[in-house]
């Protein structure tokens, strides 16, 4: 937890979290096996990372929240702070059943929306500070979904690989953005800010 220091409340519930994934898995494929044994860094740190990114959001929007990465992780840390919420979009109804579970176990602020991606606006009702989505599309295609929230004017973070720089070159032909890059403390990725995109006409 050295990466990204929590509160005592908070590593408990991220206990419990990890403990419910690691028999989730057994039967529903979460996360890739190979990161098990490195779940703290490579998924719960590098999740964590983005709340100091954006110190001052409550509510969130994770889209393709898959096993809970960053959502799950972001509701663990927001459960103390008033007026929190954590909205997770996910389409594979399996996952989704985990993510309730997870928000249940953990008793985080969370709401689990069972859509596809591309219908997350609709349901996700009142403003959002900060929308987030960790492996789920090409970084011109996350803009796509995330610019109805932006427009009404929530942060995006998008953490990415190595491979930035070319995603970041495929997105602009695409959108007008003027994206911020942040290095990753947990690898050789990159957290891709934005705060607007415009679509190229």
């Amino acid at each position: 937890m050295k990466l990204a220091p929590v509160s005592r409340e908070t590593e408990e519930r991220l206990d419990r979290y990890i403990a419910l994934l690691r028999e989730w898995q057994a039967k529903t494929n979460l996360v890739a096996p190979s990161t098990l044994p490195n779940l703290w860094t490579r998924h719960i740190a590098d999740s964590l990372q983005l709340v100091d990114l954006a110190p001052a959001a409550k509510r969130w929007a994770d889209l393709g929240s898959g096993g809970g990465f960053p959502g799950v992780v972001l509701a663990c840390a927001m459960a103390g702070t008033p007026g929190a919420s954590v909205h997770l979009v996910e389409r594979i109804a399996k996952k989704a059943a985990f993510l309730r579970e997870a928000i249940r176990v953990t008793t985080s602020p969370g709401v689990v929306h069972l859509a596809e991606i591309g219908d997350n606006v609709d349901r996700i009702t009142g403003p959002v500070d900060c929308v987030t989505a960790r492996a789920l599309a090409p970084l011109h295609q996350l803009i796509g979904f995330a610019e109805p929230l932006m427009r009404q004017g929530a942060k995006a973070l998008f953490p990415k690989g190595q491979d930035v720089e070319a995603e970041l070159t495929e997105a602009a032909k695409y959108w007008n953005i003027r994206p911020q890059l942040h290095q990753s403390r947990t690898g050789d990725g990159w957290i891709v800010e934005l705060n607007a995109a415009e679509r190229r006409s």
